[in-house]
Parts: structure tokens; sequence; C-alpha cells
């Protein structure tokens, strides 16, 4: 770990599994998950005496499990329409469409506070006392002169963009810890612009001479190119999937507006230190597409490589030596990369019939990508895999030692579980306690157990409840391997938030629509929204607001 005026070089409490997390002090820009959520061989850490948590990044760690197992609130028991519900609705002046993020005793606001961090597609980034509501502070990520850009005409991200994906928090960078975002606009010309920025924790204000306009090129002969060249052009794109801060360096990843073309895949990284570029990848220099986006989930990593899921565009079925697209497109495909930069494809796998779901607009990309635990099988083999599943209704397992690559007449991988999510996965799913639940469009919420054999042929268990477009992006709450709550938010003119037995999803233990008066309703959904929970309490993004659900009475 470099030196970067951490406050804490050292973890109050060390937990010897695959994701060490930090809680409170330094925050760590590498395998720490920031919330003390780490994923462990034999399922899940014990939990600690009172910890601090912190949710720094899009699904509490960089594999992406979306477990807080420090929770020592909210249980099974409690979590009911009559001790549990709506406690706030912190208002805000645009879609939340990023995951809130949440921050435990930051020194702000001349005193010392539990805060949360919310960004919205007004370009604008606020700070509330997660205690009390309070604003804290709130700025604004435009230049002068500066609107969010339009939605150029595509409903996707709509009716403006500003900062859709979700930011990243580094507690130990900067005088005061820093938040790291991605945020579109447009200027009175018309020209549109994407830039990084770095906020200081304690005021909003700009870091390390911030912010940086993102641009990019790199060599290909592409649809789009011009003189052998790729040209990242601001305008086609949208950072929709959440950005990974690792070994020091912020990992983007583009996507188009509906599929509307120019585009390609692009992987750019930047210095947490500096904001100066620090790598650039393009995933389909000689094709086209394979654009990343995931619905807003983020790339994820072991801490030495890292892994997502890109959509569909051009794959090159004939491969060097070596097992690689000759051409060098990876369309539709489970890639990893090595965390050196500048970023390169390490391995892949790709479907055998990627070209057909490509033609479909079938991708893969729709769903994001899991990092587990290290797993041991009965012969004692110790088993690094990863997951993820897309449009094709398909939970493809991968060796992440071996994935797989292309083979034209069968799926080199791990497993494959076919038949048993009902619709495609717009999302990820999350992981706790050797048991992965995933939540498909039209499908209920449905538990696979996992070992180091790979994932239960069919269900262990599934909620009543059914998710309509876009299914649901699970989040745990857990005090260690007990208490275990599954979340999940479902969509529509009134959205609601469901709560189940980790254990059992049949036990639905609570939802925001059973009090009586509407008590606990908290308006129209967004397509992606992913809840949080921290501290006894679960926040919501929503058209205009943060919602917050927690023990009714400040229990």
């Amino acid at each position: 770990m470099k030196a970067h005026g951490r406050k804490s070089l050292i973890c109050a409490v060390l937990i010897a599994v695959l994701y060490v997390g930090c809680s409170g002090g330094g925050g760590g820009d590498s395998t720490s998950s920031g919330s003390g959520s780490g994923s462990g061989t034999a399922g899940n850490p014990p939990a600690t005496a009172a910890p601090t948590v912190d949710v720094v990044t899009y699904h509490n760690d960089i594999a992406r499990t979306g477990t807080q197992l420090h929770e020592t609130k909210l249980t099974p028991a409690n979590v009911n329409s009559s001790t549990f519900g709506k406690i706030n609705n912190l208002p805000v002046d645009g879609k939340v469409d990023a995951e809130p993020l949440y921050l435990a005793n930051v020194t702000i606001a001349g005193g010392t506070r539990n805060v949360l961090y919310v960004a919205t597609e007004n370009d604008s980034v606020y700070a509330f006392d997660a205690d009390t509501g309070a604003q804290l502070w709130k700025v604004s990520a435009l230049s002068n002169g500066e609107t969010p850009s339009d939605a150029l005409n595509c409903f996707q991200i709509s009716p403006i963009i500003g900062i859709t994906s979700t930011p990243v928090i580094d507690r130990g960078r900067g005088p005061n810890g820093a938040m790291y975002l991605v945020a579109m606009s447009k200027d009175a010309s018309g020209n549109y612009h994407q830039r990084i920025h770095a906020l200081d924790l304690t005021t909003g204000a700009e870091l390390f001479g911030g912010p940086a306009t993102i641009s990019a090129s790199s060599p290909g002969s592409g649809p789009n190119s011009s003189g052998s060249t790729l040209t990242f052009d601001p305008k086609q794109y949208a950072e929709r999937q959440s950005l990974l801060l690792l070994n020091g360096n912020v990992y983007t990843g583009w996507t188009s507006h509906c599929d509307i073309p120019p585009y390609n895949g692009w992987v750019i990284s930047y210095s947490a230190d500096t904001l100066q570029q620090t790598g650039v990848l393009n995933l389909t220099p000689n094709g086209a597409g394979g654009a990343i986006w995931m619905s807003g989930a983020g790339m994820a990593s072991d801490g030495q490589s890292i892994y997502f899921l890109d959509g569909n565009g051009t794959f090159d079925t004939t491969l060097d030596a070596n097992g690689f697209p000759v051409n060098g497109n990876f369309g539709n495909a489970f890639i990893k990369l090595g965390a050196a930069n500048p970023p390169k494809v390490m391995d892949y796998f790709v479907m055998s019939n990627t070209l057909t779901e490509s033609q479909a607009d079938e991708d893969l990309g729709s769903g994001g990508a899991l990092v587990l635990p290290d797993l041991t099988d009965a012969s004692g083999a110790v088993r690094h895999l990863a997951l993820g599943a897309g449009k094709d209704a398909i939970i493809y397992v991968v060796n992440r030692d071996s994935m797989g690559k292309f083979n034209p007449s069968a799926n080199n991988l791990f497993q494959q579980i076919s038949g048993q999510l009902t619709g495609p996965e717009f999302g990820m799913p999350a992981y706790f306690n050797n048991t992965v639940y995933f939540g498909s469009v039209g499908d209920s919420i449905k538990a696979f157990g996992v070992s180091g054999t790979g994932l239960t042929a069919t269900p262990t268990s599934r909620t009543p409840t059914s998710f309509s477009m876009p299914g649901a992006t699970p989040s745990i709450s857990a005090n260690g391997n007990a208490n275990g709550i599954v979340w999940a938010l479902e969509n529509g003119d009134i959205a609601v938030l469901h709560a189940y037995d980790a254990t059992n999803l049949a036990v639905e233990l609570y939802n925001s629509n059973q009090a009586a008066g509407a008590r606990d309703q908290f308006g129209a959904g967004n397509k992606f929204i992913t809840p949080m929970i921290a501290n006894g309490k679960v926040y919501v993004g929503t058209q205009n607001s943060v919602a917050v659900f927690g023990l009714l009475g400040g229990g």
C-alpha cells in the first residue's frame, strides 16, 4: 500500500479473508472494501465488535458482492411494518441513478458526523448528515455557462444526463479524503463534455487540479476511425457503469446512447493522485460496439485483475495462436483485464453463439460481474471463480485462472446454468454466506448455493414477488453470518422496497406498501436503483430524493 497521507495505515480489525476491509481510518485503494464486508472462503467472516461502517463503492466492495456484514441494528425480527419504515426523505435536484455512498465519523461542518453522499443527473453532489438529514454541502460539477447534457434522442438516460454512475471514495487521499465521479455536460455552443472530478469529502472542493477532461485515442481501423486512429467523442458516450478504484487508478468504462453509431467499448483510467490519464483500451478497435454499461454495475476485481461483461459488438471468430481474436475485437464477452497500465485483455470467455446474440442485441453486457471468494472443492483444489448473466438469461461461471476463450462448437467454461432465470439480467447478483442471489426481469429473486463445484443447478429458495423490468439488483445486510436480510427494489410508478429472509427467500419480512396510508411509499422508481444499507438505515435513490428507511421511533 502506497503512502498517500492516510489517517490510518493499519486496519482496526484485520479479517483474514480474500477481501480485506478497513473499518474507519484509511480508505485503501486496492482490495479494501471500505465497509469491512469482505467475502471469506467459508462463507463470510464473523462479526466484530462495534465496527465503523463505510460504503465507499458500488455494491459495497470491489468484488461487487453487495453485502454489508456489520449491520447490528436491523434483524429479521425487527424489520417489519410495525417497527420499520420510511423515516426521512432527502430532497435533491434530479434523478439519483447512482447508488448513494456512506462514511462514518467524518470531520465536517464543525463536528464529527456520519455522512451520506448523493450524486444526481443534474450534475450536483450533496453531503447530508446521515443521522439528522441536514444538508452539509452541495456542489455543482458544471463549468460556467454549462448545463447537464440533453438525452441525445435516447430514452435510456432521460431527460438529462449528468452524473449517472456511482462514484468511488478514498478516505486517505487529499487532506480530508476524496470522492471520484464522472459528469457529463453541454456548453452554450452545443459542445459536450465528459470530466472526471475528485471532490474533498469535507468541503466538496475540487482536488488535484481537477476536473480533468476525458479524452482518448486508440489505434484502430473501425468504421469510425480516421487515419487508422479512433478518437473518443464525448457526445457519443455515457458513463453508466460504476467507477472502480484499484491500485491507485480510477477505471471508467463507456457505453453508447441507444446503440447510436459510431461507438466502441472504451476503458480509460486515471491516477487517483493527479487525475492524469494512465491508460486507454479500446475493446473493438477494428470493429464496432462492445460498450460497457452493465445496467449500472461496476467493473469487479479480485485485487489483482479486473472483470466485466461488455455489450453486443464485433468479435473475431478467427483466433491467433494464443486463442485471442485476431483483430483484437472483444464484443459481447466476459473480460479479464490486467491491472497494470495501460489496461490489457489477459483472458476472456465468449459463448459459441456470440455472433448470433450480437446481431439480435442479446448482449451479455446488460449484466454485471461478481467475483466469488476462494472456494475449495471436494478434492481440496482451490477454485477462483467469477460469474455473470446477461440478456440470454444464462448464468456463466468462469474460472478466473482460465476463463475458456472461444470455441465455435461448445462453451468452454467452468459452469453454465440455463433455464433457471425466467428473463434477461439487467443488473447483477449479490453474494452472502455461500449463496448467490439473482433477480432477472419478470422473475422472482432466486438463491443458488455456492461451493467449490460451482452453483447449485436449481434455486434453493425464491421470493414470492416477481420483479418487472428491469428486475432487481439485491443488496444484503447481516451481522457476520447472522441476521441476513436480502433487500431489493421493485421499479414502477410506485416503487417498492422489499426485505426477505436471506436463509429462505419465501419469507418476506417487509415491503413499503404494507403500512396503512401510504406511510412508507416514496414515489416512482429509477431503472437501476440499488438499495444501500449502513448503520441501521436503508437508502433508496428516487426521481428527486433519497428515501431513508430505518427503525421507527429511533430504535
